[in-house]
């Protein structure tokens, strides 16, 4: 199966995020694969730890593969190369977890002829070698996206299941950005139909993601005044109605992950030790990711509401 991860603004936690899903899925036993296409401002070698994958990705990355300067992109196995002390050594019954990194300096790129050819053949090759294929795309309506609803609308693609997750944070400009991501004039549902998609199977596709959600209720905010608390109330039930009102309410959101310290600070992958051990991270983030980690599979969160 093929993820994409898609925001339509920086700094949803779109990386991060997605990158702790791929983690918890091959701590699930998932064989997955995780493909750094935010071209120009890759981060995936940094939340992995492999600083290793940051300088190789200087040509051999997946935009010097896709453009042509490479017959096969380099990849990196996570629990063998990373420096991250817990992560250095596979947890017993824990899947295969492969970083493709990006290229440093990548930029735009035709997403037609050889280009897409080499990009269908690849994502094939890695469908048919892992569980799950993670693909990170770069913000907005990028040339990463439009490369990800062209491979999607080929005809050799038609037996692999893609879906598509819309991160975005707890906020009205972000809430409003990401809806017209997805359903805007030249969004997603939009550009995917143009170039051939069904477009209720595209839109049953896609689900968001809410990040950096504060909850007013948890210990993180219980020092809060009782006039704060009731202002993060309100705003919450005013971001709700606005979300509901744009088409991104809560049936169509996969999972929601709280504002944590841990990745909006230091942008790295949440371990069981950060959260039993140094208490660093909290047990109700390290519960949403894998709750959210869980439901990219289970069809059960795809159906059309």
């Amino acid at each position: 199966m093929l993820i994409f991860a898609a925001s339509d603004k920086g700094g949803t936690g779109r990386s991060v995020t997605s990158a702790n899903l791929a983690y918890q899925r091959a701590l699930m036993g998932d064989d997955v694969c995780y493909l750094d296409f935010d071209f120009g401002s890759p981060t995936a070698s940094a939340v992995f730890d492999v600083p290793e994958a940051r300088r190789a990705a200087e040509d051999r990355g997946l935009h010097s593969y896709l453009i042509g300067e490479n017959s096969e992109p380099i990849r990196f196995d996570v629990w063998a190369d990373t420096e991250h002390r817990v992560l250095r050594n596979q947890p017993p019954g824990a899947g295969r977890l492969i970083l493709m990194p990006g290229d440093l300096s990548g930029g735009e790129f035709a997403t037609s002829g050889d280009n897409l050819r080499r990009c269908v053949d690849l994502l094939l090759r890695l469908n048919g070698e892992f569980d799950l294929i993670i693909v990170d795309l770069s913000a907005g309506r990028s040339y990463a996206v439009d490369m990800a609803l062209a491979v999607t609308a080929q005809r050799q693609m038609s037996g692999v299941d893609a879906r598509w997750l819309v991160f975005h944070r707890w906020t009205r400009q972000h809430v409003e950005a990401a809806a017209s991501l997805v359903f805007g004039k030249r969004g997603i549902v939009a550009g995917g139909v143009a170039r051939g998609h069904d477009e209720d199977a595209l839109r049953g596709a896609i689900r968001f993601v809410r990040g950096a959600v504060p909850d007013p209720a948890s210990m993180l905010w219980s020092q809060v005044s009782p006039t704060q608390s009731a202002w993060m109330e309100e705003c919450d039930a005013e971001l709700k109605q606005l979300a509901s009102h744009h088409g991104v309410g809560y049936s169509q959101v996969l999972g929601v992950v709280p504002f944590e310290p841990v990745l909006q600070w230091r942008e790295q992958l949440i371990t069981d030790e950060d959260v039993l051990d140094s208490q660093i991270a909290a047990v109700e983030t390290w519960q949403a990711l894998r709750d959210l980690a869980a439901r990219l599979t289970d069809d059960k969160y795809w159906e059309q509401a």
